[in-house]
Parts: structure tokens; sequence; C-alpha cells
């Protein structure tokens, strides 16, 4: 019988954060299977990763839903069906819904590329570029109403003295996969 949790990871574009989260469950570093993969954006490149990494794939695109709650408890009916213990949002550019979260309160995460609460939303780190700050960071947070503003779960910061995106961004990423790992392995080992 597997024992291993069952998460689902929901990403809109590129999928990097997927890949590392699959990837550790694969190679036995979180003790769970990613059972599902949520695509709100067809074409964006974790559907490749996905398909590569054997991991099955929901591209659905929101505004073929009458509603924003038609949308969710569709979402939330197939991750109950997949019998889905931890959400974990990786670069989804989608506020959550009160549908999504009162059928998923507590279960569903979010890593955001700045050490909220300090630059929240879609731009952070070119927010922070700007405003010239000397650490950078990354924060994981449970998702709640509002925007990046749920309890916050474990952060890493990122120290950096340049101001060139191309620069910064790869070492946000790096510090994201391997938070994102140690900590999704936190939650699951606690439940």
């Amino acid at each position: 019988m597997d024992t291993r949790h069952r998460i689902a990871v929901m990403a809109s574009g590129n999928g990097s954060n997927f890949e590392a989260i699959a990837q550790a469950c694969t190679d036995g570093r979180i003790n769970a299977e990613v059972v599902l993969c949520v695509c709100d954006c067809p074409g964006a490149g974790v559907i490749e990763r996905a398909a590569r990494l054997g991991v099955p794939v929901l591209v659905v695109a929101p505004r073929d839903f009458g509603s924003k709650a038609a949308y969710e408890n569709m979402l939330a009916d197939r991750l109950d069906a997949e019998k889905v213990e931890l959400v974990c949002l990786a670069g989804y550019m989608r506020i959550v819904g009160p549908t999504l979260l009162d059928r998923y309160e507590g279960r569903i995460i979010n890593i955001h590329p700045s050490l909220l609460p300090a630059f929240p939303g879609a731009h952070a780190i070119a927010d922070a570029l700007a405003y010239g700050v000397k650490v950078y960071g990354v924060t994981i947070h449970y998702v709640d109403a509002g925007i990046d503003s749920g309890r916050i779960i474990a952060q890493a910061a990122v120290p950096y003295e340049g101001n060139d995106a191309d620069e910064l961004e790869p070492m946000i990423h790096h510090t994201e996969h391997r938070l994102y790992v140690d900590t999704i392995n936190r939650i699951l080992n606690d439940k």
C-alpha cells in the first residue's frame, strides 16, 4: 500500500517550482506524490514539464466557466477525486477565491519571491529592485482571501547588491526550489 501523501501543484507559467517539487517526490526527498498539475494557461511551459515527468495535467481556462465559483468548484471536485491533501501554488497567477478556500482551508500554500509582508503582488522582484533593497528573499505562506497576506510558514533571505533582474532571478529561483521542498516536507511530516 502506498503511504505517500498526495499533493497537487497549480501553476500558470514555466513550472520550475513544479519540477523541483515533482522531482523531490520522485527521488524521495518528499514523502509524497504529485497526483495532479493544474494549469490555467494553455501553452504554458509547466504542461510540457508535467508530461515529461509523468504527472497528470488538468489544463483549464477559467474564462470557459460561467463564474469564478463554477471554475473553483470544478477544481475542488477534481482535487477531491484525486484525494489531494495539500495544494501548492507555484507561479499560479490567479487570486484564489472563497469557493476553493472554503473547501481547502489550511491546505493551500503559496511561494512568493520576496520577504513578505514586503512587496506583495505579481511584480515583487521588480518592485524590490526599484526600491533598492540589499536583501531579497522568498516566503512560503498559507493562502487566504488577501494577496500574499496569509500566515507565513517559512522565509529565506537572498543577499544581493546588484540591480540586474536577469542576475537576481536565478538566485531567487534556486532559493525557492530548496525552500519549497523543505517546507512541503515539514508540513506533510506534521500531518
